[in-house]
């Protein structure tokens, strides 16, 4: 049932919010700056996270399909107002179960998602494996092939995955394949790779600008294979898909690509990421401009400080309003007829950019050093106009949304 778009978060929500605002600033917040350091998965905390139950499916289930729409864009907002990098940990394992939950049938969700978490004893995560070496927003040009192997009903996988968030170190991971390469993206199909599955292994791990916290490596696979029924959504959807991609046509509501279908479903998920690491640096500005004096005065009290601040709260609650207003929208199944999961990931992204930029400014040096928590945030901001659709990207879907022109 269709719900009401409101700005008024419910006492449910709110609730939420509050219990993850806690666990953000008691948890994630003095473990920030050691693991950005470290550059590794932050296990204690993650597993701190299982244990209070904000890292499970049932959470993310709960919010994910809370009418309201909002229940996705607050938990990532404040997960990311304490911290990025371990909030990337912590919620990178979601992309996976999007792209189960987009792909697969119900069989398939009820089987692997569990196993993507594991249990607070026994914490796991999982990866979504779409982008390569030289096929990033170009999702057309994957090289990774699928084979079936009829008379063993399994799938052969072979090639290298790029950029995977969890990669190497997941127990589930989701793999986007080329299943016929004459296709191009539309002969493409998502496979789960069970956990220990042979072939696979972690290649390159990356040591990356911000989001330091969160493992991103290869994954290479080398013959890797699965069962049938490891295929997302079932053969017999994948033979009709692939036919009528062979004959031209579409029918109408159908899925479309695998990899842009979880994409679909998260963009404004990952706004509501960058809308909490720009309130988190508007703050620290905020509270800084307040007592820092220069002058014999604050500095807030200096129009052009006071400007800056006032453009930095507008741009944040302008982002909000639209990964709001895109996530009401995905859960009540109103299409995006104006891109607008596109538009809330876009300019969440850039105000995320803009506004730990502009807080680096009101600090002055010290915001240029580690002593302040502004110069983390400035580079963890830097990835959301890069992963997940860079802003280029973006704008090219908006562009030919409101257009209905093929823009290249």
């Amino acid at each position: 049932m269709s719900s009401t778009f409101s700005l008024d978060p419910g006492a449910d929500q709110l609730a939420v919010r509050d219990w993850l605002h806690g666990f953000a600033a008691d948890v994630m917040r003095p473990a920030a700056a050691e693991w950005d350091e470290r550059e590794e998965t932050p296990w204690p905390v993650i597993q701190e996270a299982a244990k209070l139950g904000i890292y499970s499916l049932d959470f993310y289930a709960q919010q994910y399909f809370d009418p309201s729409g909002v229940g996705i864009p607050i938990a990532m907002e404040e997960l990311f107002w304490g911290d990025a990098g371990i909030g990337l940990s912590i919620v990178g394992t979601t992309l996976a179960a999007v792209a189960v939950l987009a792909n697969g049938t119900d069989e398939q969700i009820g089987t692997w998602t569990p196993q993507m978490f594991g249990t607070p004893e026994d914490v796991k995560v999982a990866a979504f494996c779409s982008s390569e070496p030289d096929a990033g927003s170009d999702v057309s040009a994957l090289r990774t092939r699928a084979v079936y192997d009829e008379a063993k009903d399994e799938w052969v996988l072979n090639g290298t995955k790029t950029w995977a968030t969890n990669g190497g170190i997941a127990a589930v991971h989701v793999v986007v394949a080329t299943v016929d390469p004459e296709l191009g993206a539309k002969g493409q199909a998502s496979f789960v790779v069970p956990p220990g599955t042979p072939g696979l292994s972690q290649g390159q791990k990356f040591k990356k600008h911000g989001i330091r916290a969160s493992h991103t490596a290869e994954v290479v696979l080398d013959g890797v294979r699965v069962p049938g029924s490891c295929l997302l959504g079932g053969k017999e959807k994948l033979d009709e898909r692939l036919a009528r991609a062979r004959e031209g046509g579409r029918r109408p509501g159908g899925r479309g690509n695998a990899a842009m279908a979880t994409f679909e479903a998260s963009r404004p998920a990952v706004g509501a990421q960058a809308i909490g690491i720009a309130r988190a640096a508007y703050e620290v500005a905020l509270d800084y401009a307040g007592t820092r004096e220069q002058f014999g005065r604050p500095i807030i009290d200096n129009q052009g400080v006071a400007f800056q601040l006032a453009d930095m709260r507008t741009r944040i609650d302008a982002a909000r309003l639209l990964v709001w207003r895109a996530s009401w929208m995905a859960v009540n199944n109103r299409p995006f007829t104006a891109a607008e999961g596109s538009m809330s990931k876009l300019y969440a992204g850039e105000t995320a950019k803009y506004v730990t930029a502009q807080a680096m400014q009101i600090l002055g040096g010290n915001g240029f050093t580690r002593e302040y928590p502004v110069e983390r945030m400035h580079r963890d901001s830097a990835i959301y106009s890069i992963f997940e659709g860079t802003s280029e990207i973006q704008r090219l879907v908006i562009a030919r949304a409101i257009s209905g022109v093929p823009i290249r």
